[in-house]
């Protein structure tokens, strides 16, 4: 099994070479998709020591960049392994990040994941108001809305579109899963979400729960 903090480190000192390596290394290895899961998570705790070097000024928002490169990197290289080999698909997800909000790390980990396990995609990317996720919840009748942000305002924006949900009578037709760092219990309260997570394999359990 692949060292997990050693992973963890090559990610914070975003060491692509050395990620890559340990990566295809463990994908040969023929891993479970449990195994797979906790490599996600040591990935997104390297993610967490990048941003600890940027709150401190020691990554400047280039680096922020290439450590999403390098993420995005990661769990392309970890596709065939997570969630282990489904073909059936079983349900849908509209996925974006909220109005307002620019990042995608957490959205994109999360989509990759949630595809892997079996469910078909529609991310709407970043920025997305609450009539564009309305308006493609009409069209593609998704079993699951995930919405993520990163910043406080990212609240406000996933609360106007559960209201907007409401408002179309549509809101009893889907679960609203939430995630980023803002969200908590009593924002998911606030907001009308179903449930929050800040942790892509747990979200994808529960998406699964939804649909069986």
């Amino acid at each position: 099994m692949l060292d997990l903090e050693v992973l963890t480190q090559a990610i914070g000192d975003l060491d692509e070479g050395q990620v890559v390596k340990l990566l295809e290394e463990f994908v040969a290895s023929e891993p479970s998709s449990a195994e797979a899961n906790q490599v996600v998570g040591a990935c997104q705790r390297g993610m967490s020591i990048v941003g600890d070097f940027f709150e401190k000024k020691e990554y400047y928002v280039g680096d922020l960049i290439f450590a999403g490169e390098l993420l995005n990197r990661a769990i392309e290289i970890l596709k065939p392994v997570i969630g282990g080999e489904n073909n059936t698909k079983v349900g849908s997800v509209v996925v974006g990040t909220v109005q307002g909000d620019m990042h995608d790390i957490g959205k994109n980990i999360f989509a990759s994941m949630v595809e892997a396990a079996g469910f078909v995609v529609y991310d709407l990317g970043i920025d997305v108001p609450p009539a564009a996720f309305v308006e493609k919840i009409k069209e593609v009748k998704p079993e699951i809305l995930g919405m993520s942000g990163v910043l406080t305002l990212a609240i406000d924006s996933m609360k106007a579109t559960v209201k907007a949900l409401e408002e179309a009578g549509m809101r009893d037709q889907v679960k609203v899963i939430i995630g980023g760092n803002p969200v908590t219990e009593d924002a998911c309260k606030q907001i009308g979400a179903d449930t929050f997570t800040t942790n892509a394999a747990e979200g994808v359990k529960i998406c699964q729960g939804w649909v069986k």
